[in-house]
């Protein structure tokens, strides 16, 4: 697909990969983690990059710093390019067509403790729709590239074109070494981990300096671009973690020590879905969610999350 300029060939117009590449690099901030995402060199998500800004006739993004940003074009852009390439993605199949599956994303922790079963009740309900669990290591878990067709995320998003409800709050854990001294603390508050160098996931974590408060926060931090590097990091003692408590579910690791945090604001789980016609499953998805949450509250034991050794 080319979109052109009048009078233009087609061959010289703007392609779908140039739209996916320049919303690789939006979400990654980073042209070299663009590039591992869409599994292209470096190079070669640059000069697609710079072929879009020639076309439009307008600079994207600003490479003046190592975390690229867009400018104020740019932002504008990014709407009509998420637009455009779900537009795309579904005309490829509105009329079913092809099998289609319901591709969900998830940074980390999926649906937390809910996870196995709203993929058993789908399985169940809709054998003819796959339900695919993607865990895609950005802030968006690929929702906003047009990779999948809804995503579980966690915290505010802030990412436009996206609408999200608020399924469940979950709580909040410190991550420690197994090994450490705070792995013998039943319990820990934000104030523990302030001497301690914090391990932050800035690609799709939700952690940051600013859970602490102004007065109180930590000095030293670790930056880590995903979960299976910040679990290494906190299990080899250079660092400790704060994390929602579905971590020590979905992720435990015999170097890890999960501890409650009592002083924490707990950390909402949204299912989000970009703002133009998707998937037509998607809201027997949202209500298969809200059901399974409901239900699981009135069980025994409710959304607790046992805290892994």
């Amino acid at each position: 697909m080319s979109i052109g300029r009048s009078g233009e060939s087609a061959g010289r117009g703007i392609e779908i990969r140039h739209l996916r590449a320049f919303l690789a690099v939006a979400d990654a901030g980073n042209v070299t983690r663009a590039a591992a995402r869409l599994r292209l060199t470096q190079p070669a998500v640059s000069r697609t990059l710079a072929a879009l800004e020639r076309h439009l006739g307008t600079r994207l993004v600003d490479r003046s710093t190592h975390h690229l940003a867009l400018t104020p074009e740019g932002v504008v852009f990014r709407d009509r390019a998420t637009a455009a390439v779900a537009a795309f993605d579904e005309a490829l199949d509105s009329g079913g067509l092809r099998h289609w599956p319901l591709r969900l994303g998830h940074a980390w922790s999926a649906f937390g403790p809910y996870t196995t079963p709203l993929l058993r009740r789908w399985q169940e309900l809709y054998p003819q729709t796959p339900l695919e669990l993607l865990r895609i290591d950005d802030r968006t878990a690929g929702l906003t590239r047009g990779e999948v067709d809804a995503a579980l995320l966690r915290g505010p998003v802030e990412a436009p074109g996206l609408v999200a409800e608020v399924l469940f709050e979950e709580d909040r854990v410190a991550a420690v070494a197994a090994d450490g001294p705070l792995a013998d603390r039943t319990a820990l508050r934000l104030t523990d981990l302030a001497a301690e160098t914090v391990v932050l996931n800035t690609v799709s974590g939700t952690t940051t300096v600013e859970l602490w408060p102004p007065d109180a926060r930590p000095t030293a931090t670790l930056t880590v671009a995903n979960t299976d590097d910040w679990l290494t990091a906190i299990a080899a003692g250079r660092g400790v973690g704060v994390s929602a408590a579905s971590t020590a579910d979905m992720h435990p690791h015999s170097g890890v020590a999960y501890r409650p945090l009592l002083d924490a604001p707990s950390l909402p789980v949204l299912l989000a879905r970009r703002d133009v016609p998707g998937h037509p499953a998607l809201p027997a998805l949202a209500a298969l969610a809200r059901e399974i949450v409901r239900l699981g509250r009135h069980q025994p034991g409710g959304s607790s999350h046992p805290i892994v050794q």
